[in-house]
């Protein structure tokens, strides 16, 4: 092998060591509320990472997925979970199912999420 021909060999690898450790990340605080304003409690969260902001795959070491439920005031903390395209999808009893996808590019993010009441159900007989 020459010897310029290593150098070319490992700066791929390096490039993409560094473009890994510099995935961004950000904290997410999820806020679920009634229409009037009370804090729901108990709601469940599930949050997804979709996709990021750099080409490179993820180390599996990072967690993208978390299912959480909301505390007394309505709140659930995410820790930090990389920047780009996430899904967020809420459940309580007695409200509407909720999902949304939103693309975060902040080091810290809080998302305010309104649940609607259950709609009537209507029969076709």
């Amino acid at each position: 092998m020459r010897k310029g021909g290593l150098r070319f060999l490992f700066l791929p690898v390096l490039l993409c060591a560094a473009a890994l450790g510099d995935t961004p990340m950000t904290k997410i605080l999820i806020k679920i509320e009634t229409q009037t304003g009370r804090p729901i409690e108990g709601a469940e969260v599930v949050v997804h990472f979709s996709e990021g902001r750099s080409g490179l795959r993820l180390g599996k070491n990072v967690i993208i997925d978390f299912d959480l439920h909301t505390d007394a005031k309505g709140q659930a903390n995410i820790p930090a979970i990389p920047q780009g395209k996430i899904k967020f999808l809420v459940s309580a009893e007695g409200y509407q199912t909720f999902g949304q996808y939103l693309d975060i590019n902040e080091e810290q993010k809080t998302v305010e999420i309104k649940l609607n009441p259950p709609q009537p159900q209507y029969s076709a007989h």
